[in-house]
This record gives C-alpha cells, structure tokens and sequence, in this order.
C-alpha cells in the first residue's frame, strides 16, 4: 500500500470510549494524534458520551500513541481501527 500524501484524507474506523457506535472518521497524515481525538470526540462528546474536563488519547492494538505524533508518523492507514478515550490522571 503506497505511503498517504500529506493534504489526501483518510477515512478511519473509531470507536470512543463508552459509546456504541463506531465511527467513519477522516483525518490527515498530518494531523497530531491530539487533533486525531478531537475529531472523533466531536461526534461523539456532547451527544452519547458526557463531556470531561480531561486530556484525550489515542489506542492502537491497545497502545497509546503519543499526542504529539502524527498519523503518518504512528502508521495509520485508511479503514484501520482507532480507539480514542479520556485520560484519568
């Protein structure tokens, strides 16, 4: 599969937290795995899930990516699970 160019979307498969339905969410090779959290909370926090006043992170196969990385940077490919959650510290 050929490397994602840097402004082409790609869609991907997310669930966050708590909630039921899992999501078709289109992100960027460019976007921060802190922007990859916000634009899956956004159809989600406020609507089925309760908003918190907490950081968001990004799993993939169970790992935590760091916010700071990018999509290109984590491997991330099109139609690939994410799970985002909140953060208790």
């Amino acid at each position: 599969m050929a490397e994602p160019v840097a402004d082409q979307p790609i869609p991907i498969n997310a669930l966050f937290g708590s909630d039921f339905v899992a999501l078709l969410v289109t992100i960027l090779p460019t976007d921060t795995m802190a922007e990859v959290g916000a634009k899956v909370a956004a159809h989600v926090v406020g609507k089925r899930v309760a908003a918190r006043d907490a950081e968001l992170a990004v799993y993939i196969h169970d790992r935590r990516i760091p916010r700071a990385w990018t999509v290109q940077q984590a491997g991330i490919r099109p139609r690939q699970f994410v799970f985002v959650d909140y953060v208790d510290r």
